[in-house]
């Protein structure tokens, strides 16, 4: 017997684009509540109006741990409760290491993986309340890490690192940790590359398979969050078919 998603409360952080939309999207349209938040606020405002339920819109940067906190909050606050955290947030601004603008590998570090802390640190005490969920937006990346993709490749096996020791901390409690790593998707992660040659290489890279589409991932996680109580997901990896490694 599957889990309904009906009434539940979901929180999807980087929803404002690509997976993070998507989820949102699917998520409303399976019943459940939701509250989105990305730094690109204005984009929200389009995503509640195509929304099948009730949204919620949400100014939020992740690394910014207050910000989080007040996120969490109002989202129990508007809704209730929290069911589910959807950590999606993240930035991918792959390079070499050698010559690299660190301040670059601070973003990521911060975006992708305090950042996905941060939200668990904050959404937990709700989520052992009601016996909720932790989705973890990974990455092929937290697998195998590769050429001028070291730091964010780094962040994602942070957040494989970070999401076993929950899993651990929490399962016996009823809390699910769940790690979706996709391979590569059309979204805008690789449009944020700095280095020319490095963002061209990664579109050459897109254009030469037949890439997933968010909703692809969205329907990952809706069907592991449906899984009944007693069935833990704990990770996926999705691939394009077309993708060797």
């Amino acid at each position: 017997m599957t889990t309904s998603l009906t009434e539940k409360v979901v929180l999807v952080t980087g929803a404002s684009s690509g997976i993070g939309e998507a989820t949102a999207l699917a998520l409303s349209k399976a019943g459940a509540r939701v509250a989105v938040g990305a730094r690109r606020a204005d984009r929200l405002r389009s995503l509640v109006d195509d929304a099948s339920g009730e949204m919620l819109a949400l100014d939020l940067d992740v690394t910014d741990q207050p910000a989080v906190e007040a996120a969490i909050e109002a989202t129990v606050a508007r809704f209730g409760r929290l069911d589910v955290l959807v950590n999606n947030a993240g930035v991918m601004l792959s390079g070499p290491i050698l010559g690299a603008d660190t301040t670059e590998w601070i973003r990521m570090v911060e975006t992708n993986l305090l950042g996905s802390m941060f939200a668990v640190h904050a959404a937990l005490p709700h989520l052992l309340e009601t016996k909720g969920a932790v989705v973890q937006i990974s990455s092929t990346s937290g697998r195998t890490a590769s050429a001028a993709s070291a730091v964010y490749a780094a962040t994602k096996f942070g957040i494989t690192a970070f999401s076993e020791a929950l899993r651990q901390e929490v399962t016996a409690q009823g809390v699910r940790v769940i790690v979706v790593e996709p391979g590569f998707v059309a979204t805008e992660l690789a449009d944020h590359i700095t280095d020319q040659a490095i963002r061209s290489l990664a579109q050459d890279m897109a254009r030469s398979m037949r890439t997933l589409r968010p909703e692809d991932i969205a329907g990952a996680i809706l069907y592991a969050l449906a899984q009944p109580e007693h069935v833990a997901v704990n990770e996926i990896l999705i691939r394009p078919t077309d993708q060797t490694r």
